[in-house]
């Protein structure tokens, strides 16, 4: 099934209270992206944090773009979080969305940069609709 104003992005609503909490305890470098980097007036775009969709909880998802942005922590560099990284992230394009991943390290350390890659992804989403 794929994702769209009908079916709510596939919003997931057994996943809302998890989702609540995430949003109540999120990582710095979460904090980070959604202060210098996501809010409307940088992008033109809402971008919703903590969004369920399908069986996952995605980091920030723009619903009008189908755009997702995920970041890593430390805990994702073993190769059983990589290959359920890969799992979800195709699932997630097999529903129509655009899959954009950063690690925390990026994040802190490397914003400008960070900025560009998402401004250059919606650019191209923008370009395909």
């Amino acid at each position: 099934m794929k994702a769209s104003k009908e079916n709510y992005h596939l919003y997931n609503n057994k996943l809302r209270n998890y989702a609540s909490e995430n949003r109540n305890s999120g990582t710095k470098a979460e904090a980070c992206l959604w202060k210098y980097a996501l809010s409307k007036k940088k992008t033109g775009y809402t971008f919703k944090r903590q969004r369920p969709v399908l069986q996952y909880i995605a980091d920030f998802m723009c619903q009008d773009l189908k755009l997702i942005i995920e970041v890593d922590g430390s805990s994702h560099d073993s190769l059983e979080m990589y290959i359920n990284d890969q799992k979800r992230e195709q699932q997630l394009i097999n529903a129509g969305f655009v899959v954009l991943r950063f690690t925390n390290e990026e994040v802190l350390t490397s914003m400008d940069w960070v900025k560009k890659e998402i401004s250059n992804k919606i650019r191209e989403i923008e370009l395909q609709q």
